[in-house]
């Protein structure tokens, strides 16, 4: 088992079909979900799934909603967009990655995060901060 970070293909496919609205005002909701070790996560990833998924106190399956803090903008030839950090609080978990989806539906996969070890949290906060929003860090960047 491992994570390899990716963004998902089927990601790639949706986009182009008009499938993923990132838009501010949108309906669509984004999340954000945390892995063990164990799961096998990479750019064939389709979709969220509750297997290897983190258990612990401060942590709900499914993971947490996500805010876009910088709408699809473009600088140069690339074009990228921004979530807001995220934190599950007083959380006692480990995990080695995150799968971003969009909530609902069949939930299809956005990106996988992965971690490059575990990271633990005992009764604190557990939280994701997202590289500099520009077209070179972004989290979601199409060049």
């Amino acid at each position: 088992m491992a994570i390899s970070q990716a963004m998902c293909t089927s990601f790639k496919v949706g986009i182009l079909g008009g499938d993923f609205d990132f838009s501010s005002g949108t309906a669509q909701t984004f999340k954000i979900a945390l892995y063990t070790s164990s799961a096998s996560l990479d750019a064939a990833t389709t979709a969220y799934s509750a297997t290897n998924e983190v258990v612990g106190t401060g942590y709900t399956a499914g993971g947490n909603t996500l805010t876009i803090s910088t709408n699809p903008t473009s600088s140069g030839t690339t074009a990228y967009l921004d979530f807001a950090d995220t934190t599950w609080s007083a959380a006692t978990i480990t995990a080695r990655g995150a799968l971003i989806y969009l909530s609902g539906g069949s939930n299809p996969a956005v990106a996988v995060l992965d971690f490059g070890s575990d990271k633990t949290s005992t009764a604190g906060d557990f939280t994701i901060q997202f590289p500099t929003a520009d077209a070179s860090n972004a989290i979601i960047r199409i060049a």
